[in-house]
């Protein structure tokens, strides 16, 4: 196990604050002033010639991630956000005929929900699938609605409210029994748990950079299967998703024909070098190690949340939690604005409560710490 303690230093907030809030928005590392810089000095003495340099950034990008995921080459690309990236990909999908089943879980995080449901008046045929507890999705219960009539399935590799770790190969093997496609959602997984979207074989995923990645906002991204880039036409496009986008051709779109044809319009630039910092640190640290890190850290608070009486909405099987646990508790939201004030940086969401994410880069006294607060909090609402 690699001493993991010498990375604190390249992340700034560390020394002002308890941050256990990688879940939600990684800690920023320090390199992101210099990558920032960078691109200001590009648009300060190139103008409108640094594009030469940016364009390409879309694909160049991407594959730092791809190397995380073992994605093939140019089967990557940066996007703005997981939205977008659904509206993209629901773009490709005709819902008019008798295979028109969309299938997922009513865990998954609101904006696939959103994007999904508002296909119902195009005849999509929305399936949500209910977790008996709100914590765990059984794989079974997934595995029993996809059928023949399954267009696509698109499900969380991570749950974000539980950290409750999807059989995403198990999802994906049954979708491709029955000829449907899987769109996984791995942005809580990405940069906590080992990914790897060639042995998973898994048609598209997508994701962010927000959290686990510390890669900061606007730096989406989108991984389709080799075979698959240039099957689908998405409806939800821009001059770049055309072959030529420079020739400015005002026919029916031609589409490029490569990852590039979901791209859409002009990339938002400083996102893409301010991700870039991030994804080395990853790379470098290694994935494995992080997920070893993760299941100590997770563990030791699973056992002090228990030992407070806390209610753990989370996994207790390590092997099927990811980055986060979950404490609730009566007051547990004014709880946690209470922590964010005294400097322990984390957040509440219904029905899961605080939410405690350790990364990497924090220690076993910060996770004691955070249990050691919330046990003051709760003993002064008691007097």
């Amino acid at each position: 196990m690699p001493d993991l303690k010498a990375w604190r230093k390249e992340f700034p907030i560390l020394g002002k604050c308890t941050y256990l809030i990688s879940n939600s928005l990684g800690a920023m590392p320090r390199g992101v002033y210099a990558e920032l810089k960078d691109f200001a000095d590009a648009w300060a003495t190139q103008g409108v010639l640094a594009w030469e340099d940016w364009v390409p950034m879309v694909k160049s990008t991407a594959e730092l991630i791809a190397k995380i995921v073992n994605a093939p080459r140019d089967t990557m690309i940066m996007h703005q956000n997981v939205s977008v990236l659904q509206h993209v990909l629901i773009s490709c999908f005709e819902f008019s005929g008798k295979r028109n089943k969309v299938i997922y879980s009513d865990l998954e995080f609101p904006t696939v929900h959103y994007n999904w449901k508002a296909r119902e008046a195009d005849g999509a045929r929305v399936v949500i699938v209910k977790s008996p507890d709100g914590v765990h999705l059984p794989t079974e219960l997934m595995l029993k609605e996809i059928d023949e009539e399954t267009l696509v399935v698109p499900v969380s590799y991570v749950l974000f409210r539980s950290a409750f770790i999807q059989d995403a190969k198990a999802i994906i093997r049954r979708a491709h029994e029955v000829g449907a496609v899987v769109i996984l959602d791995a942005y809580q997984a990405v940069g906590t748990i080992p990914v790897d979207v060639q042995d998973l074989d898994v048609d598209f995923m997508v994701g962010g950079s927000v959290k686990w990645l510390c890669g900061g906002p606007g730096a989406g991204y989108l991984y389709a299967r080799k075979d698959l880039i240039t099957k689908y036409r998405p409806k939800s496009c821009g001059w770049f998703s055309h072959r030529e986008p420079f020739a400015f051709d005002m026919g029916p779109i031609d589409y490029a024909d490569d990852i590039m044809r979901y791209s859409g319009g002009s990339p938002g630039v400083p996102a893409l070098y301010s991700a870039r910092a991030g994804y080395r640190i990853v790379r470098k640290v290694g994935v494995k190690a992080i997920r070893k890190r993760s299941q100590q850290m997770t563990a030791r608070i699973v056992e002090l949340a228990l030992a407070l009486g806390l209610k753990v909405n989370t996994p207790m099987d390590p092997a099927l939690r990811a980055g986060t646990v979950s404490v609730d508790f009566p007051g547990s939201e004014e709880a946690c604005h209470e922590l964010i004030r005294r400097k322990f940086i984390v957040d509440y969401r219904p029905k899961a409560g605080i939410r405690n994410s350790p990364h990497f880069y924090n220690s076993d006294d910060e996770c004691d710490a955070i249990m050691d607060e919330i046990r003051k909090i709760r003993s002064k609402s008691k007097m």
